[in-house]
Protein backbone atom coordinates (compact mmCIF):
# COMPACT_ATOMS: atom_id res chain seq x y z
CA UNK A 1 0.00 0.00 0.00
CA UNK A 2 1.55 3.45 -0.89
CA UNK A 3 1.15 5.96 1.82
CA UNK A 4 3.07 9.20 1.86
CA UNK A 5 2.50 10.71 5.50
CA UNK A 6 2.67 14.19 6.08
CA UNK A 7 3.86 16.06 9.27
CA UNK A 8 5.35 19.27 10.87
CA UNK A 9 2.49 21.30 10.42
CA UNK A 10 1.31 23.86 13.19
CA UNK A 11 0.40 27.53 14.28
CA UNK A 12 2.89 29.97 14.26
CA UNK A 13 3.60 33.59 14.21
CA UNK A 14 4.39 35.75 11.09
CA UNK A 15 8.37 35.59 10.47
CA UNK A 16 8.18 31.95 12.02
CA UNK A 17 9.53 29.07 10.92
CA UNK A 18 7.97 25.54 10.01
CA UNK A 19 9.94 22.22 9.08
CA UNK A 20 7.55 19.46 7.17
CA UNK A 21 8.07 16.28 6.60
CA UNK A 22 6.59 13.28 4.63
CA UNK A 23 7.16 9.90 4.85
CA UNK A 24 6.86 7.82 1.69
CA UNK A 25 6.02 3.63 1.44
CA UNK A 26 4.86 1.35 -0.54
CA UNK A 27 6.36 2.57 -3.87
CA UNK A 28 10.16 3.28 -4.85
CA UNK A 29 10.58 6.75 -3.61
CA UNK A 30 14.38 6.88 -4.61
CA UNK A 31 13.16 6.92 -8.39
CA UNK A 32 10.28 9.49 -7.76
CA UNK A 33 10.30 13.03 -8.31
CA UNK A 34 8.74 14.75 -5.63
CA UNK A 35 6.93 17.39 -4.90
CA UNK A 36 4.66 20.15 -2.46
CA UNK A 37 1.16 21.64 -3.24
CA UNK A 38 -0.68 23.75 -0.94
CA UNK A 39 -4.38 24.60 -0.59
CA UNK A 40 -5.48 27.49 1.18
CA UNK A 41 -9.22 28.14 2.27
CA UNK A 42 -11.56 28.27 -0.77
CA UNK A 43 -8.94 28.48 -3.28
CA UNK A 44 -7.44 25.34 -5.49
CA UNK A 45 -4.55 23.66 -5.59
CA UNK A 46 -1.20 25.50 -5.53
CA UNK A 47 2.17 23.94 -6.60
CA UNK A 48 4.68 25.23 -4.18
CA UNK A 49 8.37 23.17 -4.78
CA UNK A 50 9.61 20.11 -6.35
CA UNK A 51 12.81 18.33 -6.20
CA UNK A 52 14.14 15.57 -8.60
CA UNK A 53 14.49 11.91 -7.49
CA UNK A 54 18.12 12.45 -6.72
CA UNK A 55 17.86 15.62 -4.67
CA UNK A 56 20.07 17.53 -7.38
CA UNK A 57 17.44 19.84 -8.73
CA UNK A 58 15.19 21.84 -7.02
CA UNK A 59 11.95 23.92 -8.43
CA UNK A 60 10.06 26.53 -6.42
CA UNK A 61 7.21 29.14 -7.38
CA UNK A 62 8.04 32.73 -7.00
CA UNK A 63 5.79 33.44 -4.33
CA UNK A 64 8.27 30.99 -1.42
CA UNK A 65 11.67 31.41 -3.61
CA UNK A 66 14.32 32.29 -1.32
CA UNK A 67 12.21 31.59 1.87
CA UNK A 68 11.23 27.67 1.95
CA UNK A 69 13.79 25.00 0.82
CA UNK A 70 12.48 21.81 -0.09
CA UNK A 71 14.83 18.55 0.29
CA UNK A 72 14.81 14.82 0.70
CA UNK A 73 16.95 11.70 2.10
CA UNK A 74 16.32 8.63 0.16
CA UNK A 75 18.06 6.56 2.71
CA UNK A 76 14.89 7.65 4.84
CA UNK A 77 12.16 7.93 2.21
CA UNK A 78 11.05 11.47 3.83
CA UNK A 79 10.82 14.63 1.71
CA UNK A 80 11.03 17.77 4.03
CA UNK A 81 9.76 21.26 3.29
CA UNK A 82 12.19 24.04 5.42
CA UNK A 83 9.88 27.06 5.62
CA UNK A 84 11.35 30.22 7.12
CA UNK A 85 9.79 34.11 7.20
CA UNK A 86 6.72 32.62 7.15
CA UNK A 87 3.29 34.78 6.30
CA UNK A 88 -0.15 34.92 6.58
CA UNK A 89 -0.69 34.37 3.41
CA UNK A 90 1.26 30.45 3.84
CA UNK A 91 -1.49 29.23 5.44
CA UNK A 92 -2.44 26.37 3.83
CA UNK A 93 -2.55 22.87 3.91
CA UNK A 94 0.24 21.30 2.90
CA UNK A 95 0.12 17.91 0.97
CA UNK A 96 3.48 15.76 -0.67
CA UNK A 97 2.60 14.28 -3.84
CA UNK A 98 4.84 11.77 -6.46
CA UNK A 99 5.77 12.05 -10.05
CA UNK A 100 3.82 14.42 -11.24
CA UNK A 101 3.29 15.08 -15.09
CA UNK A 102 5.72 18.44 -14.94
CA UNK A 103 7.27 20.56 -13.18
CA UNK A 104 4.91 22.72 -11.36
CA UNK A 105 2.07 20.83 -11.70
CA UNK A 106 -1.36 21.53 -8.83
CA UNK A 107 -3.35 19.45 -10.04
CA UNK A 108 -4.12 15.97 -7.80
CA UNK A 109 -4.70 13.68 -10.58
CA UNK A 110 -1.70 14.81 -12.27
CA UNK A 111 0.82 13.14 -9.51
CA UNK A 112 0.65 9.28 -8.98
CA UNK A 113 0.66 9.63 -5.19
CA UNK A 114 -0.37 12.32 -3.40
CA UNK A 115 -0.61 12.52 1.12
CA UNK A 116 -3.30 13.24 3.25
CA UNK A 117 -2.07 16.66 4.45
CA UNK A 118 -0.74 18.60 7.22
CA UNK A 119 -1.93 22.55 8.17
CA UNK A 120 -0.27 25.28 8.60
CA UNK A 121 -0.95 28.34 9.90
CA UNK A 122 0.56 31.61 10.11
CA UNK A 123 -0.83 34.50 12.26
CA UNK A 124 -0.40 36.60 15.48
Amino acid sequence: EVQLVESGGGLVQPGGSLRLSCAASGFTFGSSDMSWVSQAPEKGPEWVSSIDNRGRSTHYADSVKGRFTISRDNAKNTLYLQMNSLKPEDTAVYFCAADGTSWGESDPYEYDYWGQGTQVTVSS
